[in-house]
């Protein structure tokens, strides 16, 4: 099966397959950040005492958690076009699709980070006269979000993988610019072994990466 395989093929096209990965790192990072902006309101919002507020979050947290993100990817896909009256690029409403969806996941994983400050930690900014956003920004979430690391990059790991799901939307990513090269070229398996080699190394190597991380922490 692999006797005809051909390098020469992949190294042509490593120009353009590189276009492909910009998207997806593209995507990816300001999935991550504005993931992380929005879950760090969410996470905020479910540990308040105003319970409706909190109520609402618990919600749309428990919302997207429950719905497969490709089914989300298409939601917004046709839904931000027709929300805002105007033609908008699939890269943004997918983008728009990514931020809401992870912010989900990463509200849970900041609760619980937040949750894993000690008491008396909190007790101690009181005790200084640090108001509660005070005392949140200074004190809790600094602690919050490193003993996170972690789990937040094992989490952005897990994004740039299910990046490739805009491929049901057309949006040329890495693995879409493969395909269109796989086709165009009638070298397939070239194409797609090539694909399947550089998640790997690149989750493999972020996954070595947290658990160096995870070591650290722990000594």
């Amino acid at each position: 099966m692999f006797g005809d395989f051909d390098f020469k093929i992949i190294v042509e096209s490593l120009p353009f397959l590189w276009e492909g990965m910009q998207t997806t790192f593209l995507l990816t990072v300001v999935a991550i950040i504005g993931g992380i902006i929005l879950g760090t309101l969410l996470a905020l919002s479910r540990l308040s005492g105003f319970k409706p507020l909190a109520f609402i979050a618990g919600s749309y947290v428990n919302f997207f958690r429950s719905m497969p993100l490709i089914l989300v990817i298409f939601w917004f896909y046709f839904l931000v076009p027709l929300v805002l009256g105007r033609p908008v690029g699939g890269f943004y409403s997918v983008l728009v699709a990514f931020v809401l969806f992870e912010a989900a996941y990463y509200c849970e994983i900041i609760r619980a980070g937040v949750q894993s400050v000690r008491p008396d930690q909190i007790y101690a900014g009181q005790a200084l006269g640090l108001r509660y956003s005070q005392n949140m920004r200074y004190i809790v979430l600094p602690q919050a979000f490193r003993n996170m690391i972690p789990i937040l990059l094992t989490q952005a790991i897990i994004l740039f993988q299910d990046t490739s799901l805009v491929y049901v939307v057309g949006i040329k990513d890495f693995l879409v610019s493969a395909d269109l090269v796989a086709n165009r070229e009638n070298r397939v398996l070239e194409l797609f072994v090539t694909v399947a080699i550089v998640y790997f190394v690149l989750c493999l190597a972020g996954s070595l990466f947290v658990r160096r991380l995870q070591r650290s922490y722990a000594l």
